[in-house]
Protein backbone atom coordinates (compact mmCIF):
# COMPACT_ATOMS: atom_id res chain seq x y z
CA UNK A 1 0.00 0.00 0.00
CA UNK A 2 1.12 3.56 -0.64
CA UNK A 3 2.38 5.81 2.13
CA UNK A 4 -0.35 7.38 4.27
CA UNK A 5 -0.17 10.89 2.84
CA UNK A 6 -0.33 9.80 -0.81
CA UNK A 7 -3.16 7.41 0.08
CA UNK A 8 -5.09 10.27 1.69
CA UNK A 9 -4.47 12.45 -1.37
CA UNK A 10 -5.61 9.63 -3.67
CA UNK A 11 -8.80 9.23 -1.65
CA UNK A 12 -9.49 12.95 -1.80
CA UNK A 13 -8.92 12.94 -5.56
CA UNK A 14 -11.46 10.09 -5.87
CA UNK A 15 -8.74 7.80 -7.25
CA UNK A 16 -10.42 4.39 -7.69
CA UNK A 17 -7.10 2.60 -7.09
CA UNK A 18 -6.59 4.37 -3.76
CA UNK A 19 -10.13 3.54 -2.68
CA UNK A 20 -9.71 -0.09 -3.76
CA UNK A 21 -6.46 -0.40 -1.79
CA UNK A 22 -7.99 1.11 1.34
CA UNK A 23 -11.10 -1.05 1.04
CA UNK A 24 -9.11 -4.27 0.52
CA UNK A 25 -6.70 -3.45 3.35
CA UNK A 26 -9.18 -2.24 5.96
CA UNK A 27 -12.60 -3.76 5.28
CA UNK A 28 -11.82 -7.11 7.00
CA UNK A 29 -10.39 -5.30 10.03
CA UNK A 30 -13.29 -2.83 10.27
CA UNK A 31 -15.73 -5.73 9.87
CA UNK A 32 -14.07 -7.78 12.67
CA UNK A 33 -14.09 -4.77 14.98
CA UNK A 34 -17.77 -4.07 14.31
CA UNK A 35 -18.74 -7.75 14.50
CA UNK A 36 -17.20 -8.00 17.94
CA UNK A 37 -19.04 -4.90 19.08
CA UNK A 38 -22.51 -5.77 17.71
CA UNK A 39 -22.40 -9.58 17.78
CA UNK A 40 -24.32 -10.04 14.53
CA UNK A 41 -22.71 -10.99 11.21
CA UNK A 42 -25.32 -9.39 8.95
CA UNK A 43 -25.46 -6.16 10.94
CA UNK A 44 -21.65 -6.02 11.01
CA UNK A 45 -21.48 -6.38 7.21
CA UNK A 46 -24.03 -3.58 6.79
CA UNK A 47 -22.30 -1.30 9.26
CA UNK A 48 -18.86 -1.93 7.75
CA UNK A 49 -20.24 -1.03 4.33
CA UNK A 50 -21.78 2.11 5.80
CA UNK A 51 -18.39 3.07 7.27
CA UNK A 52 -16.82 3.07 3.81
CA UNK A 53 -19.80 4.92 2.32
CA UNK A 54 -19.50 7.56 5.06
CA UNK A 55 -15.76 7.78 4.38
CA UNK A 56 -16.44 8.34 0.67
CA UNK A 57 -19.04 11.00 1.46
CA UNK A 58 -16.84 12.85 3.94
CA UNK A 59 -13.42 12.58 2.29
CA UNK A 60 -13.64 16.16 1.05
CA UNK A 61 -13.52 17.38 4.66
CA UNK A 62 -10.56 15.10 5.55
CA UNK A 63 -7.44 17.15 6.27
CA UNK A 64 -4.05 15.45 6.26
CA UNK A 65 -2.51 16.02 9.69
CA UNK A 66 -0.26 12.98 9.85
CA UNK A 67 -3.09 10.80 11.21
CA UNK A 68 -3.21 7.40 9.52
CA UNK A 69 -6.14 6.69 7.24
CA UNK A 70 -6.89 3.66 9.44
CA UNK A 71 -7.42 5.89 12.48
CA UNK A 72 -9.87 8.01 10.49
CA UNK A 73 -11.76 4.91 9.27
CA UNK A 74 -11.91 3.35 12.73
CA UNK A 75 -13.13 6.63 14.20
CA UNK A 76 -16.01 6.49 11.71
CA UNK A 77 -16.57 2.81 12.61
CA UNK A 78 -16.47 3.59 16.33
CA UNK A 79 -19.06 6.35 15.91
CA UNK A 80 -21.25 4.10 13.74
CA UNK A 81 -21.22 1.38 16.40
CA UNK A 82 -22.15 3.90 19.09
CA UNK A 83 -25.05 5.16 16.95
CA UNK A 84 -26.13 1.59 16.18
CA UNK A 85 -26.06 0.57 19.83
CA UNK A 86 -27.97 3.69 20.84
CA UNK A 87 -30.76 3.03 18.33
CA UNK A 88 -30.86 -0.78 18.62
CA UNK A 89 -30.77 -1.39 22.37
CA UNK A 90 -33.10 -4.40 22.06
CA UNK A 91 -30.56 -6.21 19.88
CA UNK A 92 -27.60 -5.65 22.20
CA UNK A 93 -28.04 -8.89 24.08
CA UNK A 94 -27.68 -11.18 21.09
CA UNK A 95 -24.90 -13.74 21.48
CA UNK A 96 -21.88 -13.45 19.24
CA UNK A 97 -22.39 -15.52 16.10
CA UNK A 98 -19.56 -18.04 16.32
CA UNK A 99 -19.30 -18.23 12.53
CA UNK A 100 -17.73 -14.76 12.69
CA UNK A 101 -14.63 -16.31 14.16
CA UNK A 102 -14.19 -19.86 12.88
CA UNK A 103 -14.81 -22.07 9.86
CA UNK A 104 -13.30 -25.23 11.39
CA UNK A 105 -15.38 -28.29 10.52
CA UNK A 106 -14.12 -30.61 13.29
CA UNK A 107 -17.03 -30.73 15.78
CA UNK A 108 -14.87 -31.33 18.86
CA UNK A 109 -12.47 -28.51 18.02
CA UNK A 110 -15.40 -26.28 17.11
CA UNK A 111 -17.15 -26.96 20.45
CA UNK A 112 -13.97 -26.25 22.43
CA UNK A 113 -13.30 -23.08 20.45
CA UNK A 114 -16.90 -21.90 20.94
CA UNK A 115 -16.59 -22.42 24.69
CA UNK A 116 -13.31 -20.49 24.75
CA UNK A 117 -14.74 -17.67 22.63
CA UNK A 118 -17.82 -17.48 24.82
CA UNK A 119 -15.68 -17.18 27.96
CA UNK A 120 -13.53 -14.46 26.40
CA UNK A 121 -16.57 -12.50 25.19
CA UNK A 122 -18.13 -12.69 28.67
CA UNK A 123 -14.88 -11.58 30.28
CA UNK A 124 -14.51 -8.66 27.85
CA UNK A 125 -18.08 -7.56 28.62
CA UNK A 126 -17.07 -7.18 32.30
CA UNK A 127 -14.34 -4.64 31.46
CA UNK A 128 -14.91 -0.91 31.66
CA UNK A 129 -16.09 0.72 28.43
CA UNK A 130 -12.69 2.38 27.91
CA UNK A 131 -10.89 -0.96 28.38
CA UNK A 132 -13.30 -2.68 25.95
CA UNK A 133 -12.75 0.03 23.35
CA UNK A 134 -8.98 -0.41 23.55
CA UNK A 135 -9.10 -4.23 23.46
CA UNK A 136 -11.56 -4.29 20.55
CA UNK A 137 -9.61 -1.76 18.47
CA UNK A 138 -6.23 -3.35 19.23
CA UNK A 139 -7.12 -6.99 18.76
CA UNK A 140 -10.28 -7.15 16.61
CA UNK A 141 -9.39 -4.08 14.58
CA UNK A 142 -5.67 -4.79 14.50
CA UNK A 143 -4.71 -1.18 15.17
CA UNK A 144 -1.44 -0.06 16.69
CA UNK A 145 -1.35 1.72 20.03
CA UNK A 146 -0.81 5.03 18.23
CA UNK A 147 -3.80 4.43 15.95
CA UNK A 148 -6.04 3.49 18.89
CA UNK A 149 -4.94 6.67 20.67
CA UNK A 150 -5.95 8.77 17.67
CA UNK A 151 -9.31 6.99 17.28
CA UNK A 152 -10.20 7.42 20.95
CA UNK A 153 -8.65 10.86 21.39
CA UNK A 154 -6.34 9.65 24.15
CA UNK A 155 -2.58 9.68 24.63
CA UNK A 156 -0.58 6.59 23.72
CA UNK A 157 0.35 6.25 27.38
CA UNK A 158 -3.31 6.18 28.40
CA UNK A 159 -4.04 3.53 25.77
CA UNK A 160 -1.13 1.40 27.02
CA UNK A 161 -2.34 1.69 30.60
CA UNK A 162 -5.90 0.77 29.60
CA UNK A 163 -4.65 -2.18 27.57
CA UNK A 164 -2.43 -3.39 30.38
CA UNK A 165 -5.18 -3.16 33.01
CA UNK A 166 -7.67 -4.81 30.64
CA UNK A 167 -5.34 -7.72 29.93
CA UNK A 168 -4.68 -8.22 33.64
CA UNK A 169 -8.43 -8.19 34.34
CA UNK A 170 -9.09 -10.62 31.48
CA UNK A 171 -6.32 -12.95 32.63
CA UNK A 172 -7.70 -12.91 36.17
CA UNK A 173 -11.29 -13.56 35.04
CA UNK A 174 -10.35 -16.30 32.59
CA UNK A 175 -8.04 -18.08 35.02
CA UNK A 176 -10.76 -18.06 37.69
CA UNK A 177 -13.32 -19.54 35.32
CA UNK A 178 -15.01 -16.22 34.50
CA UNK A 179 -15.60 -15.10 38.09
CA UNK A 180 -14.32 -11.60 38.96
Amino acid sequence: MRDEESTARGLQNQDPEAWAEVYEEYFPRVYRYIALRVGDKTEAEDLAGQVFLKALESISSFKWRGVPVSAWLFRIAHNHVIDYRRTNKAKLHLPLDESLVSTDLDPVSEAERNLDISQVVQAVEQLTQAQRDVIELRFAGGLSTAEVAKVLGKSQGAVKVLQHSALIALRRRLSSGGNP
